[in-house]
């Protein structure tokens, strides 16, 4: 099975190094006062945590057995009780004490991690959401909505979950091994080996399983990216779903890709059932060999002939304690190296976002637009896609400040992609756009796009009112809001609702129609009050009637402003100052309406459809028409 089938960033993981390491020294120093305490707490806490087994043997040795002198490290005999009765209190004293303090720095240890942990997760979520803003159009257009929602959710929540307990169970585990093991040999090195004897086959067993498994979850990560699509999309066009009546139609497929993700978590689930019960086996099987050997040992002396000395009772039963405390972090060990491979590989999507090269770089000495005037010019301009698609070929015109130009062409033509380059979606990549004169990969681009306001043909409108909608991103008060929407003939509907200003819209202004929500966003383009204005398709999707109001609004909203408008619609654009018609990504005609309709090229044909004259077109242009539409 290929890994990282599904992954849209399966290619780009393969590069990051060390993310766990990048993860920990990026956020780690952020705050260090509570990665401090959690790691101070969760150092000493495993070692007092030995001290039970320790005081038991020392209890059994030194008071119950006399095998041994009750002695305490770091402690002269002096300062010790001198009745049995008085040792018999202190030990209790110090089982009270060891497991009071083990309370409390474990609480100190959950607080400290748990402390880091939100913060980091909080600081992760919003820098790769930062970052993915700054990234340029071609990455979004390649990639779906719900696969990129499951990176800045399901991988950082993931990530959290690591940050909040998993760091502190790897100290426990490595404290309490190496002081386990320390102890053990200190005692009596030749039980210390039988003891530690299963560890190289833990070890063993957990190279295989981490080998075994890291594939499938990276399998299992990308499948869930394909899961997440599929729900967005279906639950973002759930409309087209209940006309076409595809409920069932569309139940299938996300039974299929629910199905190949079950099917996918399930071939590494299925290792990690395996895992827990073999390293249980191999614990009890060594616990086993403790208590034979060190039982024979008391019992009947040194086994086997190759042991020597002597063993107390009390050794015997501390090593059984540690045997069995032992099994604890050893399992603990297994299953952590069972998830960590899924959050590795959540840590390499983060980390693809963080390094993924921003196609739009904002020179470090960018200056900023001011005092725009609104004079447009392309020099020369050639743009192909990044997948290679040629664009644009050898663009030039002027738009001067307060003209109206409009863009028109069949679909494919370039007419978009022009106005993307000038608000810098894109770089040219022959020639220079230049607003005043300055080109614009010279200005910083928020004083860019701010200078420049865009109605699109489907407006997207955000959740939440009306009123937040027209001053999204601005501290306008209710009368400005009021004002722009009254010159965008949107004040009349808007006070007819029936929370008026204060009307939730929903999801993509799912509860107004579409004339209702183009005015919005012309009131929206009102408030910014840019320069220069690109309108794209702005009535192509409205009756004739809301036509007629959006019309009036764009009168409002072009007055004084460079403006470009697209259109298939050529009624929009025949009092335009000039029109530049488009044809495979050159300008082939331009000049008013009059003008190109005596030219008789392709605007007077454009023209002819427009008004239903379908009959006098000539039959090159129905055939080129034909073309375009087979490519």
């Amino acid at each position: 099975m290929p890994e990282d089938e599904d992954d849209i960033f399966s290619d780009e993981r393969e590069e990051i190094e060390r993310p766990m390491s990048r993860l920990l020294g990026k956020y780690g120093r952020r705050y260090p006062e509570s990665v401090l305490v959690a790691l101070a707490a969760n150092t000493v806490s495993p070692l007092l945590n030995l001290a039970p087994a320790w005081l038991l043997a020392l209890a059994i040795d030194g008071l119950f057995t006399e095998s041994r002198p009750y002695e305490l490290p770091l402690i002269s005999n002096s300062m010790l009780p001198g009745s049995v009765e008085g040792k018999m209190l202190l030990t209790v004293a110090l089982f009270v004490s060891v497991y009071a303090l083990t309370t409390l720095l474990t609480w100190l240890g959950s607080w400290g991690w748990a402390m880091f942990a939100e913060n980091v997760q909080h600081d992760l979520r919003t820098d790769v959401y930062d970052k993915m803003q700054g990234l340029g159009m071609e990455f979004f257009s390649d990639r779906q909505t719900g696969e990129l929602m499951s990176v800045l959710s399901s991988d950082v929540n993931r990530l959290e979950g690591f940050l909040n307990g998993w760091l502190g169970q790897l100290l426990n585990i490595f404290v309490q091994v190496v002081g386990i093991s320390a102890i053990m040999l200190t005692r009596n090195w030749q039980l210390a080996l039988v003891a530690l004897l299963p560890a190289p086959l833990l070890t063993l067993v957990s190279y295989f399983f981490v080998k075994k498994v890291r594939p499938m979850y990276r399998e299992a990560r990308g499948t869930f990216g394909d899961l997440a699509s599929r729900l967005e999309n279906n639950l973002s066009g759930i409309q087209v779903v209940k006309s076409f009546t595809n409920e069932p139609f569309e139940s299938g497929r996300v039974v299929d890709a629910s199905e190949e993700h079950k099917q996918a978590r399930w071939g590494a689930r299925r290792w990690g059932i395996r895992f827990g019960p073999m390293l249980t086996l191999i614990n009890g099987l060594g616990f086993s060999l403790v208590f034979f050997v060190g039982g024979w040992w008391l019992l009947f002396g040194p086994p086997l002939g190759v042991f020597t000395g002597t063993v107390t009772v009390g050794t015997v039963v501390m090593f059984l304690q540690y045997t069995r405390q032992i099994q604890g972090p050893l399992t603990q060990a297994g299953q952590l190296l069972n998830n960590f491979e899924r959050v590795k590989a959540s840590a390499e999507r983060v980390f693809v976002l963080f390094d993924y090269p921003v196609s739009i770089p904002e020179s470090s000495d960018a200056t900023e637009l001011e005092a725009v005037r609104g004079e447009v010019e392309f020099d020369d301009v050639s743009f192909s896609y990044p997948d290679g698609e040629e664009a644009l070929t050898d663009v030039s015109f002027t738009a001067d400040s307060g003209e109206t130009i409009g863009l028109v062409g069949p679909t494919g033509s370039g007419k978009s992609t022009s106005m993307k380059l000038l608000l810098r979606f894109y770089d040219v990549s022959e020639g220079a756009v230049r607003i005043d004169g300055h080109d614009v990969r010279d200005m910083t681009i928020r004083s860019l796009r701010s200078s420049i306001g865009y109605v699109s043909q489907d407006p997207f409108l955000f959740t939440g009112t009306v009123r937040e909608n027209i001053a999204y991103g601005l501290d306008a008060s209710d009368r400005e809001i009021e004002d722009v929407a009254k010159q965008a003939n949107a004040h009349g509907f808007i006070t007819d609702l029936e929370d008026g200003y204060d009307t939730e819209v929903g999801q993509r202004g799912d509860r107004l129609s579409g004339g209702q929500r183009q005015r919005i966003a012309i009131a929206r383009v009102l408030l910014r009050d840019p320069e220069i204005l690109i309108l794209d398709e702005a009535t192509s999707h409205v009756d004739n009637e809301t036509e007629v109001l959006i019309q009036q609004s764009l009168e409002k909203l072009t007055e004084d402003r460079t403006t470009f408008s697209i259109a298939h619609r050529l009624s929009t654009v025949r009092d335009a100052d000039r029109i530049l018609v488009l044809e495979d990504g050159e300008i082939v005609e331009r000049g008013t309406h009059d003008e190109l309709l005596e030219h008789r090229g392709l605007y007077a044909n454009l023209w002819r459809v427009q008004v239903g004259e379908i009959e006098s077109l000539p039959d090159r242009f129905i055939e080129e028409a034909a073309a375009r539409d087979r490519a």
